[in-house]
């Protein structure tokens, strides 16, 4: 499950101000994003309380751990960029870290395969289920 999963299955007043916590998360980067007056506006709330107070929840420290997992996989992204480009140059450190990195993003891909198969077997199932009759 990924953090965009994990928002839609929670109340959306939590979902907006979760967003308006991490604003990266929303999709319309080109709008400046809300201010503190802005999204108690919009929510119809009048305190930020009873978000400070979910802040402590179980719920919101799960929903925090699939966002930095998002921004995990970014910072490895970029990582990755910098040791190809040191490796290249002929850095026998980056060279090393290169080949461990690459051990480590077959085994995730391989993993990623596998939740991507699960998924594909998840749909036919569903298809087969649909109970509908055809004349």
């Amino acid at each position: 499950m990924n953090i965009y999963e994990a928002l839609k299955q929670i109340n959306w007043k939590k979902r907006e101000y979760f967003k308006y916590k991490f604003p990266d998360l929303r999709w319309d980067k080109s709008r400046p994003a809300k201010t503190k007056e802005e999204f108690l506006r919009y929510v119809g709330n009048k305190t930020i309380n009873s978000f400070e107070r979910w802040e402590k929840s179980q719920q919101f420290k799960s929903l925090v751990m699939l966002y930095l997992e998002t921004k995990v996989a970014d910072d490895f992204k970029e990582i990755y960029s910098i040791v190809v480009d040191k490796s290249k140059q002929g850095d026998e450190k980056a060279i090393k870290l290169f080949l461990q990195l690459q051990k480590e993003v077959q085994q995730n891909a391989k993993l990623a395969a596998k939740t991507f198969e699960m998924v594909d077997d998840d749909n036919e199932e569903e298809e087969e289920d649909d109970e509908l009759i055809l004349d």
